[in-house]
């Protein structure tokens, strides 16, 4: 998402729902709850937290249908189920799911599988931070060459911390400790990048935003040095998340609440549902029974009507396709020239 500063009169008339950007910015108190979770059982807790914690979120069910896959399924949602936006995009949704199935179908056949997942990660990575960077440069006015400095130095830090987290196993102690120098180093370049950069910023709170996103970038790599790798990949997560939904609801607000136009919402009002509650609700009941019943029942189906076993054909296959087309469509169709944006406006 690339974000600028808009008037409510770039809304329709009858819409009235705006993104504040201070509550964009209070999401970022995941980063200072996290760093105190990790002192405390440091100090106090003796790590009786840090045993019982995953490597990754992802590795916990709960975690996934509550911050993982839900706001992938509600992307997909506000794109397929309202017309006009599907007939915008159809065609670059077509040619991009032929070009991933052609690069992972024959891709994998030589391409070893840590290029992949080193592939797949680094577009993880610049999705996130290209997301809060973008909703930040609204507020922040940077110069285009101080926006990009301090994306892509958080952006490459990033990739090194998701590395480091997830492929933990497959290096070696002197690779695991380099890797932390590479990342200690675009750290230190990156807090005087943005030491350099905030006098461009005219307010407070565009400053508080440009180094919370500095910060969520410090954090987590502290957090990944001292081995509370779960911790250092919950904050983004989050924060991301959570920034995503802020942006989807206001733009169901402001569409649909003059008039449902799609059938999601037409039967959501003849229920008289708050139109709040539901993309939420929807997306969240979706990731629940995909991630939980998905590969099972496609499982069965396969064995019963075929004889073969099939898995993780919607954990790995479905929601794997639609996370990386979310990373895709996320990338233009929250522009600012494009229909959606027609429906979000901001305020402080």
């Amino acid at each position: 998402m690339s974000v600028h500063t808009a008037s409510i009169q770039d809304l329709t008339r009858a819409s009235k729902l705006t993104v504040s950007f201070r509550l964009l910015l209070s999401l970022y108190l995941m980063i200072p709850l996290c760093l105190i979770l990790q002192l405390l059982d440091a100090g106090i807790w003796q790590g009786a937290l840090k045993a019982q914690l995953p490597s990754s979120p992802s590795h916990f069910l709960l975690f996934q249908i509550l911050f993982g896959t839900p706001h992938i399924i509600a992307s997909a949602v506000v794109l397929a189920s309202n017309g006009d936006y599907w007939q915008c995009y159809q065609r670059k949704i077509l040619l991009m799911t032929v070009a991933l199935a052609a690069f992972f179908g024959i891709g994998s056949l030589f391409i070893p599988y840590k290029a992949l997942y080193v592939l797949v990660a680094a577009w993880t990575v610049l999705h996130v931070l290209k997301q809060q960077h973008g909703v930040a440069r609204g507020i922040c006015r940077l110069p285009a060459w101080a926006y990009q400095l301090l994306l892509w130095l958080s952006v490459v830090a990033g990739i090194f911390i998701y590395i480091g987290i997830f492929l933990k196993n497959s290096l070696d102690m002197q690779q695991a400790e380099w890797l932390k120098h590479i990342i200690g180093g675009l750290c230190i370049g990156l807090a005087g990048s943005a030491v350099l950069c905030q006098r461009y910023v005219k307010t407070a709170l565009g400053k508080c935003f440009l180094w919370a996103n500095v910060l969520l970038i410090l954090g987590s790599f502290y957090l990944y040095a001292q081995q509370y790798y779960f911790l250092a990949i919950l904050a983004p997560r989050v924060v991301h998340d959570a920034t995503a939904y802020i942006f989807y609801v206001t733009h169901d607000y402001n569409k649909h609440r003059p008039e449902p136009k799609n059938r999601i919402y037409r039967f959501s009002a003849a229920c008289q549902l708050p139109i709040f509650i539901v993309l939420p609700t929807l997306s969240f009941a979706l990731a629940f029974v995909l991630q939980a019943y998905g590969d099972g029942l496609v499982n069965q189906l396969a064995q019963f009507f075929f004889g073969v076993e099939v898995r993780k054909a919607v954990t790995l296959g479905l929601l794997g396709y639609l996370a990386l087309m979310h990373y895709y469509t996320e990338s233009f169709t929250w522009k600012q020239d494009s229909p959606y944006r027609k429906f979000i406006g901001f305020s402080q």
